[in-house]
């Protein structure tokens, strides 16, 4: 950075803030302004209120008690303040002399026996060559350990001086038509505003990030991530890819086999679907529904089309355990169809492994299943068509590109269709995942019979194991003890569950308890699954491995153990393995007491509803969008001053003046990513 003062410990300090260069500085908000135009007479003061004042030293001194401190008791005429320092050097103790005028700013507290202001902000003044007021509110910037809100504005001083006077630095991007219509400031005038608010400013507004001139900047940093995907769709867009003509065999013979019907919103879907396979440039479409909708029956009809063309369709997947349960459900789907399917996850015995990839090098009409080993070095298709990944928020940024790239061949892209564990927010929806098209699927099968939730404190944990023997052995239904332990290791949760599994059986005799677990073995995991399908197991203690994968229909009762450590969508998808029969269903979940504020809205959001497109909405109210996204975010910048949540009203809008932009002022677009994102912008959505 080429402003002064600035030296390698200095810099150390601002790169941890993300500040690098002149515009970062520029572009680092304040979070907080404090109004330093006047000095508050001592005896006006009151506590908890923020504070400018100035006052004689009359006392210095070292306390000592519980923790050490320095007091320092200042006046004014008009009353008196005590100073305490937690944190002081002996250079501090020896100049804060009495007769010494110091001001200093900083919220009033009420102390044992008078008001006193902790750790102030503070100058010692002479009265003979007394310092000016500011003319201005003072800005309270982000900061870090060693580095000072004096030295931040002085820097931001500089910087301004230099935006000042050398405006090319920073160019005004965003056409004047805009500016007008939006009723907006120019960038340079924004900064300048938010830096060095006038004593007029509406301060509500300019915390509350509301105002016009913070407005501005929101636009153009929400625009520029828009405008990535948008352009890299585009990119996507151009390259060519192969045309999947419509079936006339495989999906009439599927559809007449099929023990059910689709709905009219599976049936919208599949025609989007197919009509986007029938071009020549590449599918890139989010299809999301609610737990239970159907997904994967549209993915399997994808499959088809493009296995009838004479090419090849890979599923990728997160998990062993969801390979495995979409490998057996595509196998017994196309077996009569004589389509072959094979598996492929890090696990599988070399003979396995090798017989797979063998097919996928020389079989042009085939399925493979498969997690993150398909993109191993060893993996070689030989004429990939379709891309379809499942559970999309599991995988990192990057994966989804790779694949595409692997499968690519004379200069053609596999099409992508990419699936949601659960439905998205309409706020992600149009940010995250602008570059895909969307399909929805907005019903439910018919005849779905909402699952009843009930909330249960863990100190009627042995009532709870009692009436779920009462309601396995009077109901012959059976059930999912799920063990939850968010944040923590694999083996942390599995030993949780083994210990839970005996206490279970131990308390229930009668009942047949079995365990899985994603330390098991495959095969052990199969014997499991399948003796749980097979009724042999009646209450199946597991980790969250059972989140997807799992169909078992006459289970229809479930218990969450601390289900206060998940998130709401995790929740949803761990409640959406019941409810599939035609018994009504029960979701027990067990919470440790006291629940905190947001444990207490989650717990209660799950008890009132079962759409999971009202419960997206809450979990991204609570948890923000990057814990949504979870491992998506990955390589994903940051937004440095938008905030999805409190800004989702301009998306629309900004959605307009990106596509606008890029029809007209194509030169400036480019212009506008470098300035928010730099200049690699390799990043994507899965």
């Amino acid at each position: 950075m080429s402003l002064t003062g600035i030296g390698p410990r200095l810099q150390e300090r601002l790169d941890n803030i993300g500040i690098h260069k002149i515009q970062d500085l520029l572009f680092h908000l304040p979070y907080r302004y404090v109004d330093r135009t006047r000095l508050i007479p001592l005896g006006e003061l009151k506590a908890g209120t923020d504070a400018y004042v100035q006052g004689e030293i009359e006392l210095t001194q070292v306390r000592y008690g519980r923790r050490r401190s320095l007091l320092c008791r200042i006046s004014d005429g008009t009353g008196a303040i005590i100073l305490r320092f937690f944190y002081f050097s002996k250079s501090q103790q020896n100049n804060l002399k009495r007769g010494q005028y110091i001001r200093c700013y900083g919220k009033v507290r009420k102390g044992s026996s008078s008001l006193e202001i902790v750790h102030p902000e503070y100058r010692l003044v002479d009265l003979d060559n007394e310092i000016e007021l500011e003319k201005q509110l003072t800005a309270v910037y982000p900061s870090t350990d060693g580095l000072q809100q004096p030295r931040i504005r002085k820097l931001m001083e500089q910087a301004l001086d230099v935006l000042k006077n050398n405006k090319k630095n920073i160019t005004e991007l965003l056409p004047e038509e805009i500016l007008s219509q939006e009723d907006l400031p120019t960038l340079t005038d924004a900064l300048e505003y938010v830096h060095r608010a006038p004593t007029t400013a509406n301060i509500d507004s300019l915390i509350a990030e509301n105002h016009p001139a913070q407005k501005r900047l929101i636009i153009e940093e929400l625009l520029a991530h828009q405008l990535t995907l948008l352009k890299l769709r585009e990119e996507i867009r151009k390259e060519e890819s192969p045309i999947i003509r419509k079936s006339k065999d495989l999906i009439p013979k599927f559809l007449e086999n099929l023990n059910f019907e689709l709905t009219n919103a599976q049936k919208k879907a599949c025609q989007t679907i197919f009509s986007d396979l029938n071009k020549n440039s590449a599918m890139l479409r989010l299809l999301q529904g609610d737990v239970g909708s159907g997904k994967t029956v549209i993915a399997a009809l994808a499959a088809l089309q493009t296995i009838e063309n004479n090419y090849q369709v890979a599923i990728m997947v997160p998990t062993e355990i969801l390979a495995e349960q979409h490998y057996k459900n595509f196998s017994n789907w196309f077996e009569y169809l004589n389509i072959d399917v094979v598996l492929l996850t890090g696990k599988l015995k070399k003979s396995s492994k090798d017989s797979a990839l063998e097919k996928l090098k020389d079989k042009k009409s085939i399925v493979v299943v498969g997690t993150h080993a398909l993109f191993q070095d060893n993996v070689i298709f030989s004429k990939l068509g379709l891309v379809i990944i499942d559970e999309q928020h599991r995988f990192g940024v990057h994966q989804r590109l790779a694949l595409i790239e692997k499968g690519k061949m004379y200069d053609k892209y596999p099409h992508q269709l990419i699936m949601t564990a659960t439905p998205i927010p309409r706020t992600l929806t149009m940010t995250a995942y602008a570059d895909l098209d969307h399909s929805i699927i907005d019903e439910l099968p018919p005849g779905r019979i909402p699952i009843n939730t009930t909330s249960h404190s863990n100190k009627k944990r042995e009532e709870i194991i009692l009436s779920i023997k009462k309601r396995i052995l009077n109901m012959e239904c059976q059930a999912y003890w799920v063990c939850t332990l968010i944040d923590e290791s694999e083996s942390l949760q599995c030993e949780t569950a083994i210990a839970t599994a005996e206490q279970l059986k131990q308390k229930l005799d009668k009942i047949n308890v079995g365990l899985i677990h994603g330390r098991m073995k495959p095969n052990e995991k199969e014997k499991i699954m399948r003796d749980f399908k097979e009724k042999e197991i009646d209450l199946l203690v597991a980790t969250t491995v059972i989140e997807v994968g799992l169909d078992v229909p006459n289970a229809s009762l479930m218990i969450i153990d601390n289900a206060e450590r998940l998130g709401l969508s995790q929740l949803h998808q761990l409640r959406g393995r019941i409810g599939r029969g035609n018994e009504e269903s029960h979701c027990m979940l067990i919470y440790q007491s006291p629940l905190n504020d947001l444990a207490k809205e989650r717990v209660e959001t799950m008890r009132v509803t079962n759409d999971g497109f009202l419960i997206a909405e809450k979990d991204l109210e609570l948890r923000g969008p990057g814990e949504v996204l979870g491992t998506r975010q990955a390589g994903i910048p940051e937004l440095r001053i938008a905030n999805l949540k409190r800004d989702s009203y301009l998306l629309t809008k900004i959605q307009k003046i990106a596509i606008q932009l890029i029809k007209d002022e194509p030169e400036k677009v480019k212009l506008i990513i470098e300035r928010w994102l730099g200049k690699k912008q390799e990043y994507s959505n899965v």
